[in-house]
């Protein structure tokens, strides 16, 4: 099992390279879906690119900073721009686009984490591409799982949207009330959501096979 080293300067600087990495990647792979259906706005607009800081909010880059240090909060990557009336796939073509950005965060942590297993026993504890590794397994896990939430504007509300339809009474309060019920959550469900990532983290480690690196 690798662990993280101790927390210094350097550590803070990887953490945050991996989460802005991750970011960038959720927000490209919204945009490639899009593409790939046959909508064009993200890529006229230079948002079909791997490069990270095309894909950041700022606003939204400095509560993920300050939900880093404290804990708590939610930050947030500049919205992927699509019109779903192009998309190829009129009612799941949304469900499609939303379901890229976990799916690509999940990528990412499988990819960390098998390079973390067959190349982490020949690096020391506390390593920096170790430790790169290890944020950026445990990042794109919780980045998925949280954007699985069905409420609104979490990409799980789309795939619940595409799944019962836009005018399913669940489906209307949710995205009515959604940044409402995110704000109660985050303030008072606290363990909730702490037992609902770190529990979807060890299941995701395990059907992976990475169960040795929890």
């Amino acid at each position: 099992m690798f662990t993280v080293g101790q927390s210094s300067v350097y550590t803070t600087l990887i953490f945050f390279l991996a989460l802005i990495l991750s970011v960038g990647f959720h927000e490209f792979s919204h945009v490639l879906s899009a593409y790939l259906q046959g909508d064009q706005t993200g890529k006229m607009l230079g948002r079909l690119t791997l490069n990270p800081i095309k894909h950041l909010d700022l606003l939204g880059t400095i509560f993920m900073m300050l939900a880093a240090f404290t804990g708590f909060g939610i930050g947030w990557g500049k919205p992927a721009p699509f019109n779903p009336y192009n998309l190829r796939f009129r009612r799941w073509g949304s469900a499609l686009v939303a379901i890229a950005g976990p799916i690509s965060n999940i990528f990412l942590m499988a990819l960390a984490g098998y390079i973390l297993l067959f190349a982490g026993s020949g690096l020391p504890n506390g390593n920096l591409l170790g430790t790169f590794l290890a944020y950026l397994m445990i990042i794109n896990a919780s980045l998925a799982l949280f954007n699985l939430l069905p409420i609104t504007p979490l990409d799980g509300s789309h795939l619940l949207s595409a799944w019962l339809g836009p005018n399913n009474p669940l489906v209307v309060t949710l995205h009515r009330y959604g940044i409402y019920i995110l704000v109660i959550m985050l303030v008072l469900g606290g363990n909730f959501l702490t037992w609902y990532i770190t529990g979807g983290v060890h299941i995701l480690l395990k059907i992976l096979g990475l169960s040795s690196l929890a």
